[in-house]
Formats: structure tokens, sequence, C-alpha cells
């Protein structure tokens, strides 16, 4: 082994599993030590067992999932105790249910949480490797899109970070939303296969399986007490599958879970139709249900497209709630303390579906009567609103709804019709305002309005900065918070700093802690003590070079990726976000053309050089943000 060609690739000190002969493995089979030899073994030993290969054989995908397995190793013992211990004392629960979680990759995060970022750079370097090309190997988990999907990954990272009990709800995305291509300036989508190559951070829970129920009719009956009750006969059945991924705290023991599901057919093959020829007929069935999880948002301009978006929605709210009482169960807590136990926050309307779901589990499942389901309900939900566009609050055909969801509408008209006896009760003789307020949109086409049951079905509200709430209770919710003022208040987004500071500029933050110690890496609130610095030449300088040092990257990057020369000593202008007509592209790219004309009028004028940088991506049936994509390219 040791004349094999990766000796010359590795170096010196190259990757040769003969140096450690077995009786050595299995005496240093440490599978938690943090040094730097320990890791290099913990590493060898992945990459022999786990991958079954050796560096002649081995890929660079290859060294990536044995160190992704060997820091995974590292969390499972604080994932286990933790889980341990929340089941022990009975812990409350933030749960936190999300269509999106854009959580980046999950190894330098990791690294950076359990403090062996430097040892494991340095272990991967004695054996001829680079951190940062395996890092480069992890494909970005396809499982958000924008801000509304990396606000939730910021809040599991800092819930496990301050030692909160949470759980964090959503769907394992088979492709995510899309590769963008730049063709001839236009916008192209290609297939995210972020999971082709394995995913070693998560963990499939079978065991823990849930079936959820769709379309059909419902059946009225009398049960033994005499009391009305309502049964739901479906016309499809499809299983929810659990994968458990850990998600550590910074500088603490906790790791709590963000839990996924998938969906399967309950039986994914049928032999009979198979016998008779029918392949296809085979495995109808697990096509059918497979495509729930298949993509993160379908384009809705179809019909088909918006039921299987209502689908998801629906899918993985049922499933969660669904863990969440097999949980309480298990822990021997009555269904009764279930918002006790549990508290689970809405982000935007895309789970509003669940406060239906939880009533309807808890009447018809459990028999309890409405003012108590209720109570637990309204008890249990908080709802964060992210949009102030009317035209993007989230509602749905009645027509659409009922078919797919026939019970959960015939619970909506209830809600609705003793919401609205409230409204009557507090604002007498005021049609206009019932008009408004109905959970259900009656103008046109009849619509069930999502952030209307949000808002009703919760206890708290919040908007996502102080301006945005202001708003809100201004214009887009004001009958609600006119109805409801104690429901309102504000949580201003933030971003979680070991991801966007510490991994991301670790000279900036090596600098910041050499001055003020390394407590601002959990409260930014230390960040204000550099101010006593504001004066110091030499902090100065350092801080200008590492900013520099940041741009080069940056232009080098540029240069590499898209064979464009950038001067990194100009001003660079960038906005990486979700492409909308309302993110302000579009204002943007109106000043650089303002910018070029004043330029060309007065070729003399003293202008600060500047780079526009626009990073982004349009949803695919929307026409206008795939034309300002085009617009950014031509004017460029």
């Amino acid at each position: 082994m040791t004349s094999n060609p990766s000796a010359q690739v590795h170096g010196s000190n190259e990757l040769s599993l003969n140096a450690i002969d077995l009786q050595d493995r299995c005496e240093l089979s440490n599978r938690t030590g943090m040094d730097s030899e320990t890791l290099k073994r913990a590493f060898l030993n992945n990459l022999f067992y786990v991958q079954g290969k050796f560096p002649a054989l081995a890929t660079t995908n290859d060294y990536y999932m044995a160190l992704a397995y060997t820091v995974r190793d590292r969390l499972l013992q604080r994932w286990i105790n933790t889980a341990a211990t929340y089941t022990e004392l009975g812990s409350r629960t933030v749960a936190y249910f999300s269509a999106e979680f854009l959580m980046g990759p999950h190894l330098g995060n990791n690294l950076i949480n359990l403090g062996i970022y430097d040892q494991v750079e340095q272990g991967m370097a004695e054996l001829g490797l680079s951190l940062d090309e395996l890092q480069e190997e992890e494909e970005e988990p396809g499982l958000g899109n924008g801000g509304l999907g990396r606000l939730a990954a910021c809040y599991l990272d800092s819930l496990a970070t301050l030692d909160i009990p949470s759980l964090g709800y959503g769907i394992r995305y088979e492709f995510g939303i899309f590769d963008q291509d730049i063709r001839d300036g236009w916008q192209v989508e290609l297939t995210d296969k972020w999971l082709s190559a394995g995913n070693p951070w998560e963990i499939a829970r079978p065991e823990w399986s849930v079936e959820i129920k769709l379309g059909g009719h419902t059946e009225n009956y009398t049960d033994d007490y005499g009391n009305f009750r309502s049964r739901w006969v479906p016309d499809q059945v499809v299983k929810g599958i659990p994968y458990d991924t850990p998600i550590l705290g910074y500088q603490t023991n906790t790791a709590n879970t963000l839990r996924l599901w998938t969906a399967e057919a309950p039986e994914s093959f049928d032999f009979r139709s198979f016998n008779s020829g029918d392949y296809l007929g085979a495995v109808y069935e697990k096509m059918i249900s497979e495509n729930i999880s298949k993509v993160l948002y379908p384009n809705d301009d179809s019909s088909q497209g918006k039921q299987l978006r209502l689908t998801q929605q629906f899918f993985f709210v049922s499933c969660s709630l669904q863990d969440m009482i097999r949980i309480l169960h298990g822990q021997n807590l009555p269904l009764e303390n279930f918002h006790k136990k549990f508290a689970v926050q809405l982000n935007d309307t895309h789970p509003a579906i669940s406060v239906v779901e939880l009533m309807r589990l808890l009447i018809d499942h459990h028999q309890m009567n409405w003012e108590q389901a209720w109570a637990i309900t309204h008890q249990t939900f908080a709802y964060t609103n992210h949009t102030l566009l009317p035209e993007a609050l989230e509602r749905w055909p009645i027509e659409l709804f009922g078919s797919l969801l026939p019970r959960h509408l015939e619970l909506i008209y209830e809600i609705n019709q003793r919401f609205l006896d409230e409204v009557r009760i507090k604002f007498p003789d005021d049609e206009e305002r019932m008009i408004r307020m109905s959970l259900i949109d009656e103008s046109g086409e009849r619509y069930v309005r999502m952030a209307h049951l949000a808002c009703v079905g919760s206890h708290a509200i919040n908007g996502v900065a102080a301006l945005h709430t202001e708003l809100l209770q201004k214009d887009v919710l004001r009958d609600f918070y006119e109805m409801y003022p104690h429901k309102f208040t504000n949580k201003t987004n933030g971003v979680t700093p070991r991801r966007f500071m510490v991994l991301s500029n670790s000279q900036l933050s090596k600098l910041i802690t050499s001055k003020i110690g390394d407590s601002w890496i959990k409260n930014l609130k230390e960040l204000q003590q550099l101010e006593q610095f504001v004066d110091d030449a030499g902090f100065q300088v350092e801080w200008r070079r590492i900013k520099q040092h940041s741009k080069t990257e940056l232009a080098t990057y540029i240069q590499n990726n898209n064979g464009i020369t950038v001067d990194p000593d100009s001003l660079f202008d960038i906005q990486a976000k979700r492409f909308h007509e309302y993110k302000r592209q579009h204002l943007s790219l109106l000043h650089i053309v303002t910018l070029y004309n004043r330029i060309k009028a007065n070729p003399d004028i003293e202008i600060t050089p500047r780079t526009f940088i626009f990073g982004g991506k349009a949803a695919p049936g929307y026409f206008m943000a795939k034309l300002i994509i085009k617009l950014i390219n031509s004017v460029g």
C-alpha cells in the first residue's frame, strides 16, 4: 500500500491503514475523544468500516463522509443524553413547525459548536487532506430557500445553545427547491439532488412511523354516550417516516432534534399487479405517496400543484402532532397536558392547518368535548407572520380544501361560527368587520384564509421586526389586533454568530476575541465592548486588513466560478436574497443605470468605484422575478 499513487497526493504522512494494526484499532476505538490523534484514528476507522474504502480507492466524498461520521459520533452521546434527560424530566418542549429549514452544511457548524475545528483541521492536514476541500464536498441540505427557512435554522441553533428543549418539525424533501443555472441571462431550474450521495447526519426512525389520511368523505354517528361524532373515511392513506438530525448547541452538551418526515405508501409494492404484468401498477401507490415529500415548494400555478402543496402542509403537520401525542404517552403524561408539554410555533401560515388537525385528533380520536379541545389547542399554538402583502397571505379554494381534507373543512366552519359570534359580541352591528375577519373569504370564489385561522387558533402573534409588527397591527391584521391586542408582540429576527461569523470569517472572529474575549459568540451585545478600540490605530489596521482579505477571497471565487474579474478595492454592494418584486433588486438595478448615465454624461465625475453583486433564485412560476434576473444580466 505504501507505493500506491495516493502517497504522492497525500504527502509523506499519507493515509495508510497498515500503520494501525487491528489490535491497535480495537484499543483506540475511543468514539468520543477530542484530541487530534484520536480524531485521526476515528476518521480512518470510519473510512474503513463505514465507507468500506482504503486510500487508493477513496474519493473526496468518501473522506468527507468518514469525517462527518467521526463528528457525528461525538454528537451522539450528547444527543442521547439530552433525549434521556428530557424524557426523565418530562421537560416542556418548543416544537417549531416550518415548511423550510435552511440549515446550511452541518460539518463546519458542528466542528465550531463542539470546539474541535482546529484539532480536526490539524488532523486532516497531517493526513494530507484539506478541511476546506472536505467541507466543500458537503451538499447544501435542500430544505429551504430564504429568510423564513434561515430563521428556523437560527432558532434551532439558539434553542440548543440556550439549553431549551426543542424539536424542529418539517419535511425531508428528496429534492430541494432547485439548482439554478443562468443561460443567456435567464434562470434555468435543474434538479437539486442533495441526497444522492447520502446524508451522514440523519438517522431514520421507521419504528415511529404514522399514518396520514387524505381525501374521501365524512360519516356522522352517535357514540356510546349519545354524543354526536364525525368519522373521516379517506380515499388514500400514506405513511410518514421520521428522519432525525442532531442540532448541537455551542459550548454545551445539549443536542436537540430536527425531525423531518418523508412520505411512503403503506404497501410500496403490489405483488398481484406485478404478476399479472402490470409493472407500473405494481409501484403506482409508491409513486403517488412519495410525491408528497419529493420537492420543496412545487409550482402551484396549476390545480395539481396547489393540491400537492396543501397535501405537503397537512402531511408534515399531522405527522408531527401524532408524534407529539406519542411522546406524551411515552412519558406517561395525560393528553389534557398537551399544551403544558408542548409550545408549538407556527413559522408563517404553511403549518396553520395544525390548528384544525389538533382539534380533529383531540375530538375524533380521543373523544374530548369541543371546549376542552379548543382550550388546549389555543394554548398550544403561537403564530409568526412573515409578510405584509395581503396577496401573499395563504388561502385555499374551498372546493380543493374540502376534497382533500373534508373533516377539516367541517371543523373550520365550526371554528368560524364560534369566532364570528365573539366578533358580534365585541363589535355589534359591524357587518363589514365580520366579512373582513371571517375565516372564509366569500368575496368571489370561496377560500379558506390560513392567516386568519392562525390568528384565531393561536394565543400569541408576532412579526419579525419592530416596524413589521407595527404595520401588521395598523394594516394587514388590524382587525385581529383590535379584537385581540394582548396576542400581539414583536420578535426581531436574529442570526447565529456561530455560522455567520465564527465559521464564515474566522480571522475577524479571532481578532474580536483577542480584544474582548469570546463571550460575544453567545451574546452579540458584547460586541459593544469594541467601541473602546475605535481610536486604536493598530486595531483599525488589522480590521481593515481582514476585511480586505475577505473581499480578495470573494473576488477570487467570482473569477474562478463566473469568469468575471472584479476589483477588491471597489465598494461591494451586495444583495443576496430571494428574487421578488418587493425585495428591491429592481430598485437597485435602476440605481446602477442611474450611476452609469451619470458617468456617461460626465466622464470626469468623481465617484466611488462600486461592484454590484446579486445572488438569489426566483420561484419557477414567478415570471416577473425571473424577468428581473434576466434584466440584471442584460444590464450587466
